[in-house]
């Protein structure tokens, strides 16, 4: 049932998803109120600040996990072409690091992917006005981080990793393709492709590139290459 609210202004969103089917139910969920009108919709961040420019939104709601360039990325590049322009995260990713990543790029909110289309209403107007959101889920572990309470694993980055597959994400990270990687580590080629392989499907993403883009917003691969004799 579409809300009743017809003294509010309309504000225009953006939707920045590479599912389709979501980006259409999370459309329809958005346009069923009256004082919310989806302006735009994008399945990667590649040409996301013409397309800012073209329709003009008031709130962009971005997934994390994006092909190409990443969420965070989009995030900090918006936060440069479009300053005050509020970017609300609604995404799978519910590690620290994802959560951490997205803020110091500048999120204005972050929710995980199965709230309800009232949650995401709220955040949505919350965020046009200047507003802070988060579910309640991130709201715990940032109130957990912020109070100093110690999680498990808490220098690792994706604690979802094994200590070997963080080893050969770090790696993927400096840009070291599997044969160096099993060179430095050790392994047989084979082994290498196997880590990687659960790395991608643990992270969620698709390509090597968009690895390393999740590894790099996480403060991986600080170290550059060295050169491969």
């Amino acid at each position: 049932m579409a809300d009743t609210i017809d003294d509010r202004p309309q504000l225009r969103v953006l939707i920045v998803d590479d599912h389709p089917l979501f980006r259409s139910g999370l459309r329809a969920a958005l346009d069923s109120a009256v004082d919310v009108e989806v302006v735009g919709e994008a399945g990667d961040a590649e040409a996301l600040g013409v397309l800012v420019d073209e329709t003009r939104p008031h709130v962009v709601v971005m997934d994390m996990g994006l092909p190409g360039i990443s969420g965070t990325e989009a995030v900090r590049g918006l936060g440069s072409s479009h300053p005050g322009l509020p970017v609300l995260m609604l995404t799978m990713a519910q590690d620290d690091a994802s959560l951490l990543a997205a803020l110091r790029a500048g999120a204005r909110g972050y929710l995980v992917k199965g709230a309800g289309r009232d949650a995401v209403l709220n955040a949505v107007r919350t965020v046009a006005t200047g507003g802070a959101v988060f579910g309640p889920e991130v709201a715990d572990r940032i109130a957990a981080q912020l109070a100093g309470v110690r999680r498990a694993v808490p220098d690792q980055p994706f604690p979802e990793l094994t200590q070997r597959e963080a080893e050969v994400l770090e790696l993927v990270a400096r840009g070291y393709d599997n044969r160096r990687i099993a060179r430095e580590l050790v392994l047989s080629e084979k082994t290498v492709r196997n880590h990687v392989s659960r790395v991608f499907a643990k992270l969620q993403v698709a390509h090597r590139a968009e690895a390393v883009s999740h590894a790099r917003d996480a403060g991986l691969g600080a170290t550059p290459p060295s050169q491969v004799p």
